[in-house]
């Protein structure tokens, strides 16, 4: 069997460039969480419906996505994923800036930003698909776990610095700055990346895609379950926060990212010590009670604290299924098996959260985060599968 080279060796300044285009796409996602249910709401005019239905559409696209960017960074590497996803990202931005023009006409102007969405969903999906891949590249298989938290603390971060400068950018420019800003440090993210050599893929086989799907379908499931809760803090959060009147409603989620972050620096270790599923077994659990905490709180200090919560559970539940999923994969499809194993993400995401968006206007906002909260516990019995189950050898591709 051919093994996979590496044309250059491995560096901080590499890994630090990858998981600065992670970090990039992140805050400028993060940026719009504030700023698009509120311009969506305040000057489009459409209701909780629509709202989950665009945010629906970056999920979905990164659904569709997630096998061919995961192919791209096996076959050419994980540097042309990552371009090609910066690419996208820095268009996505114009896309924004679009649909001001037609602000006059609300149902052309939200498709315009659905258009806008969905390119910032490949975006993602082509810059964390690459990102992970290189990383794994780097560091081996024995620090799987760690090297997806790492990855994953790059996006929360972004995702925590950027709400507040969204709602600063929004407040104070209006909603073409979240569009502008998107461009610019998407383009500035490209120059960065750009001289860095890439690294030479690996062989891969006709029938790689389907033994990946074997092998990863279990832990994508748990993750399926336990990821709606991200999608849920993201497009309804703060319009719960502020129907409340809790303040600063973008705190919500910057509360929700910080802990997660917080837990991964701390905690990020412990996927590659305990075990990837009774990592996760034990985090969906303190996930579940947080987004359930959010949905009974009677108090704005008690809402914040559930949001933190929250973020802290789901921290390590991704990186903790996705060590289960890269354990079972064929070392030669890495990249492909994070796709295989996040499109499980996009999939719940891209599905519910437009569901979730006429439970809300029947049953209010609050109620979808009791849903989520019972939605998460059911990947508990998955990751005790997944422990008290033999990891079956994973096969090799040939070359």
């Amino acid at each position: 069997m051919t093994m996979p080279q590496r044309s250059v060796a491995p560096t901080d300044k590499s890994l630090l460039s990858f998981m600065a285009s992670v970090f990039t796409v992140f805050l400028i996602t993060g940026a719009a969480l504030p700023a698009l249910p509120l311009h969506i709401h305040d000057h489009l005019g459409f209701g909780p419906f629509m709202i989950g239905l665009v945010s629906g559409a970056q999920f979905a696209a990164s659904l569709i996505s997630r096998l061919w960017s995961g192919t791209v960074a096996d076959r050419h590497g994980p540097k042309r994923a990552v371009t090609a996803g910066l690419v996208m990202a820095a268009l996505a931005g114009l896309f924004c800036l679009l649909s001001l023009l037609a602000v006059g006409n609300p149902a052309l102007s939200v498709e315009i930003l659905l258009a806008g969405r969905a390119l910032l969903g490949g975006a993602e999906s082509f810059i964390m698909t690459g990102a992970q891949s290189w990383c794994l590249a780097l560091a081996g298989p024995g620090n799987a776990g760690k090297i997806i938290a790492w990855i994953g603390t790059a996006m929360f971060l972004a995702l925590a610095a950027g709400a507040p400068l969204g709602s600063y950018l929004y407040a104070t420019w209006g909603f073409a700055s979240i569009g502008l800003a998107t461009s610019i440090g998407a383009v500035a993210t490209l120059a960065l990346v750009a001289p860095i050599p890439a690294v030479k893929p690996a062989p891969q086989g006709e029938k790689a895609i389907a033994r990946v799907l074997k092998a990863v379908w279990l832990p994508g499931l748990g993750m399926a379950f336990a990821g709606i809760g991200y999608g849920t803090m993201t497009a309804f959060a703060v319009l719960l926060f502020v129907q409340r009147g809790w303040q600063p409603a973008w705190l919500s989620f910057t509360a929700f990212a910080v802990a997660l972050m917080v837990a991964r620096v701390f905690f990020g270790p412990l996927p590659d010590r305990l075990g990837g599923a009774r990592t996760a077994m034990i985090f969906v659990v303190i996930h579940s009670v947080g987004m359930a905490l959010i949905w009974s709180s009677p108090f704005a200090w008690l809402g914040f604290v559930g949001a933190a919560l929250a973020g802290f559970g789901y921290a390590l539940v991704y990186p903790g299924f996705g060590m289960e999923a890269i354990a079972r994969a064929p070392a030669e499809s890495r990249g492909l098996a994070m796709g295989v194993y996040t499109a499980f993400i996009d999939l719940s995401l891209g599905i519910l959260a437009p569901l979730l968006g006429l439970v809300a206007n029947a049953a209010g906002l609050g109620s979808i985060f009791l849903i989520n909260a019972l939605l998460a516990l059911c990947a508990v019995p998955i990751a005790l599968r997944l422990r008290f189950h033999q990891q079956p050898e994973p096969e090799r591709v040939s070359s």
